[in-house]
């Protein structure tokens, strides 16, 4: 929820339901935070975390500890890859996670995934570069990539992802620097690609010698629905497949830190660029504060607290949508993430969907906006608002939308 200026963030949510004292929002407005929609508005648009489930508290605590612990080295220019300890907790997780060895020499620690899209646009593509991208995929992702210089093409997309015999042309018929890929808790559709497509997408990508950029913001965001696949990094071992992570969507977007995982000589190459050279590892004090939160366990408590308040409003949302939308729409319940998508399946248009929720007071992000659609469609995130807040914004919308007449082409 964002809060507009001098607005107090509403009471409805007792102490479990929030990360603690300090989470208020009193200071969530313009000028300080990245963008305040105006009051009364139920904003479904943004894939952040609201002021409730940011925890400030366990930062704090997580901080001072890490400046008792390495004292003025806290406050030093870091190493160039990141804290060695950061560096070793993260491989831990990673290799329980995906099953295989991960070293501290596979982890390159960042300023997000923003910032390692960025790198690697720069450092591992020429200027002018194809860069092959899923039909509908992450829009700022993209911009960051166009951004650099490169060029993105969208490859045929199905319910399990990126379609391998799409991907094998679109390979063959012209250099491409690399393959950019989000397949788990997918943004915007929430899908998880399966482990044989996994399979089947690194075995074409393997052929061409073409390398696989994994955005995995979402993948420590398991809401309930089976076991998380296994990385593609970890399915390749680290051959061919850099994979992207980030403290943005577990614990707070402020931190501006994340990491990066891949073969050693990757790292080097990364590691080598002269803005680590220069001032070491980004966010050297945040990366300490995140290793005493990770060594201590509490970033794990942290992560089971988050993922039930996530399924809370995710489940208010869907259950409130599919209550009231009937037949008109289709949607799936995400199995983690950030994001419900939602399909027309009459002959909507999709301005017209998202001027009837605005009319309502709910603001939707246009499926559009994040490249083809086979129908008019539209992105919510459950993230940043209460339950009680999502049920009601999904109310207003089922009244708006059942309120929108079907278009009718004209010849």
């Amino acid at each position: 929820m964002r809060i507009a200026p001098g607005e107090a963030a509403p009471a409805e949510a007792g102490p479990a339901e929030t990360a603690g004292p300090l989470s208020h929002a009193r200071s969530w407005r313009a000028g300080i935070v990245q963008s305040v929609s105006a009051p009364g508005v139920f904003d479904l648009g943004p894939g952040y975390l609201e002021p409730a489930l940011l925890p400030v508290d366990l930062l704090g605590a997580a901080y001072t500890r890490a400046l008792e612990e390495y004292g003025s080295a806290a406050l030093g220019y870091g190493d160039d890859r990141g804290a060695l300890d950061l560096r070793a907790a993260l491989a831990d997780r990673t290799t329980v996670a995906d099953g295989i060895t991960c070293e501290p020499g596979n982890v390159l620690v960042t300023a997000g995934i923003s910032h390692a899209l960025q790198l690697i646009a720069t450092i591992l593509a020429a200027p002018g570069s194809v860069v092959l991208v899923e039909e509908t995929c992450y829009d700022l992702g993209r911009l960051i990539l166009t951004d650099c210089g490169l060029r993105p093409r969208e490859v045929r997309s199905d319910s399990e992802g990126m379609d391998p015999d799409a991907l094998r042309d679109a390979l063959a018929g012209e250099r491409v620097a690399f393959v950019y890929l989000n397949p788990t808790f997918h943004n915007p559709t929430g899908r998880v690609v399966p482990v044989s497509r996994r399979r089947e997408l690194l075995a074409v990508t393997a052929r061409h010698g073409t390398p696989i950029v994994e955005d995995d913001a979402y993948a420590e965001l398991n809401l309930g629905g089976g076991p998380t696949p296994p990385s593609m990094a970890g399915l390749a071992d680290y051959h061919g497949v850099i994979r992207l992570g980030t403290f943005s969507k577990t614990l707070a977007p402020g931190l501006r830190l994340g990491w990066l995982l891949a073969g050693t000589g990757t790292i080097d190459r990364l590691a080598g660029h002269g803005l680590f050279r220069s001032g070491g590892c980004l966010n050297h004090t945040s990366a300490l504060a995140m290793t005493a939160l990770v060594l201590a366990g509490d970033y794990d408590r942290h992560l089971g607290w988050l993922r039930e308040r996530l399924r809370e409003r995710r489940d208010a949302l869907v259950d409130t949508l599919l209550a009231g939308l009937g037949d008109d729409f289709e949607l799936d319940r995400p199995d983690g993430g950030f994001f419900v998508w939602l399909r027309a399946l009459r002959r909507y248009r999709e301005p017209d969907l998202l001027a009837a929720a605005s009319a309502a007071g709910v603001e939707v992000a246009a499926g559009s906006r994040f490249g083809g659609t086979a129908r008019p469609s539209v992105r919510m995130a459950y993230s940043f608002n209460s339950p009680t807040r999502l049920a009601t914004a999904a109310q207003r919308l089922t009244t708006a939308w059942h309120a929108v007449p079907a278009h009718t082409d004209r010849t």
